[in-house]
């Protein structure tokens, strides 16, 4: 948590870089007990683990890309190729000692909700993109799924370093209901969210084809538009299977994969289950929509 708040996006970047960005309590648990038959686990089994965690899943592309030779011209852009390229014992040996977002704010518990909601959202996110990219014969479906999965990375580390100006904002929007996120971000910050994004990810050089993945300006390309729909239909969900956005969301998935209504709803009311039993497996860390997107 920041002691003095930064001014400025260029303040934010500077100092988002300087800090140890903290990791879920439960992640940190489940790799303990992975370690404990480290012999017999493989690059996948991690991954099944960090890919719950989006802040874990930043460290990981963080670091890789930080280690990165300069004559390697191939972006390491999944968590299992940067383990494969790791090794499991070093793995072990550089992430063995994290800190637990839980403890940083653990006086602030409105903060901690407030940021285990959006983590809730960027795993429905992370499924509803895994889904239709194996509807899509995407080989590559991770790359989909990690660029669901941080596309709420500022807000994410919003709620980590400075969870009084992430309530500030989360209160305007509360109370102004037609407000829109960015107009709060300005009102608050100065600048969106969605700029300090582009800012971070340029500075920390994650992977160009992630980038490529995570942002509007790429929407054309049907992989981006994979993510960019599963990230709306996860935000919008979130407010209840009434919310007045979804029809559109539907509409845009259908076209997306070639699918009937009926269809599209069966899928994403099967992923939301999925979603379902992870969060009651996992603990109840975030207030869950309703499960059924048809009903």
């Amino acid at each position: 948590m920041f002691a003095v708040i930064p001014t400025g996006e260029a303040g934010w970047v500077g100092a988002l870089s300087a800090v140890e960005i903290p990791v879920m309590q439960r992640t940190i648990d489940q790799l303990a007990r992975l370690r404990q038959d480290e012999s017999r686990i493989v690059a996948r089994d991690i991954s099944r683990v960090v890919l719950h965690d989006p802040m874990f899943t930043l460290r990981v592309l963080r670091f890789l890309q930080q280690r990165r030779r300069v004559r390697q011209t191939t972006e390491v852009t999944t968590v299992e190729h940067a383990l494969m390229m790791l090794g499991v014992s070093p793995f072990f040996e550089h992430f063995g000692q994290l800190p637990a977002v839980e403890t940083g704010l653990a006086e602030f518990p409105l903060a901690l909700a407030g940021l285990m909601r959006v983590v809730d959202r960027a795993r429905h996110a992370a499924l509803y993109a895994r889904d239709w990219a194996g509807l899509r014969c995407d080989i590559e479906s991770d790359e989909v799924v990690i660029a669901a999965l941080l596309h709420g990375m500022a807000e994410m580390l919003l709620w980590c370093f400075s969870p009084e100006l992430a309530l500030r904002i989360a209160a305007l929007m509360r109370q102004e209901r037609t407000m829109r996120s960015s107009a709060a971000h300005r009102s608050v910050l100065g600048f969106t969210l969605a700029d300090l994004q582009v800012s971070l990810t340029t500075e920390w050089r994650l992977p160009e084809l992630l980038q490529t993945l995570m942002y509007e300006s790429h929407a054309k390309r049907p992989r981006t538009l994979n993510v960019l729909l599963a990230v709306d239909l996860a935000r919008h969900s979130a407010n209840g299977w009434d919310d007045p956005a979804l029809p559109d969301d539907y509409a845009a998935i259908q076209k997306l994969l070639n699918l009937t209504e009926q269809e599209v709803l069966e899928r994403i009311q099967r992923t939301a289950l999925q979603a379902k039993n992870e969060r009651n497996a996992h603990g109840p860390e975030a207030e869950p929509p309703p499960s059924d997107p048809a009903g």
